[in-house]
Parts: structure tokens; sequence; C-alpha cells
């Protein structure tokens, strides 16, 4: 079961890149906060419809979560937001890796102090070291972004 979770987030990850490259391409056409919208509208009409059909939770149960825990939906949003406004900027592969990266300092703020009833795992050297080699490599990322334009093709 570890084998397919794995091999889900993989494939989370592939078509989160993909939506990115292509909402910041939209987004140029159509808007940042409309692309944004488009995409959670989109979001909503089909998990609505899974929900429908699979869904065994209880959708009620949402107004009686601790009112901090809904900030999660916000915080999506957010991300997807500036993931639109950066792409076409900075490019995918940029704006992903300084997004893996903020995520990987919180995380690993979040496992030292157990924030969010999470599991504590001590910040040690090893993630320290982990941390520094991914902003490293977000350096060199957006250092090595060369932007190329098609205006020389006929």
């Amino acid at each position: 079961m570890g084998l397919f979770m794995i091999l889900f987030t993989l494939i989370g990850g592939i078509t989160l890149s993909a939506q990115s490259s292509i909402n910041g391409t939209f987004s140029q056409k159509a808007g940042t906060i409309e692309t944004t919208f488009l995409t959670f509208l989109t979001g909503t009409m089909f998990l609505t419809i899974f929900i429908l059909f699979f869904g065994n939770g209880n959708l009620l149960g949402i107004l009686e979560a601790p009112k901090w825990q809904l900030s999660a939906a916000f915080l999506g949003t957010m991300y997807l937001l500036l993931t639109v406004m950066a792409v076409p900027r900075i490019g995918v592969i940029a704006t992903s890796i300084a997004g893996i990266a903020g995520q990987l300092v919180i995380g690993v703020i979040i496992d030292h102090f157990g924030w969010f009833n999470s599991l504590v795992i001590e910040l040690d050297v090893k993630r320290t070291f982990a941390l520094f080699f991914m902003f490293i490599s977000l350096y060199f990322i957006y250092k090595g972004n060369k932007r190329t334009t098609d205006d020389t093709v006929a």
C-alpha cells in the first residue's frame, strides 16, 4: 500500500506541474484571479459528483470542525493563486522548486514543534543540510532560467 501511495503522490506531482504550466499561460489571457476561480469552480463541480457517488464521510462535519482547521481551504487557494502568478514570470520548475522549498521549511518547523497534532521530529543536521541543498537547487534553477521566444519562427 505504501508503494501505491508513493506512486499516487508522484502522479499528483506530475499533474500539479502540468496544471501550473497551463494555468500560468491561461492566466495571461483570462487573468490570475479568474484562472484561480475557474480551477476551484471546476474542482468543486468534480468533487460534488465524486461526493454524490463515492462519498462516505460527513459533509456537515465541516460545521463541527475547529475554525482554525478551516483555514486550510484559504491556504490552498492562496497557494494556487500565488503559483498562477509566479509561473509566467519565473517558469514552472522555479515555481515548483520554490513551492517545495517553502513546504519543506514549514514542514520542518511543524515537525520540530509538533504543531497541528503532528508527529514530533526534531530538526537535526540531516534536515538542515536538506534545506540548505534545496535552496541551493532553487538558486541554480532560477539562475539557469532562460526565456526563449518564438519571434524568429514563422
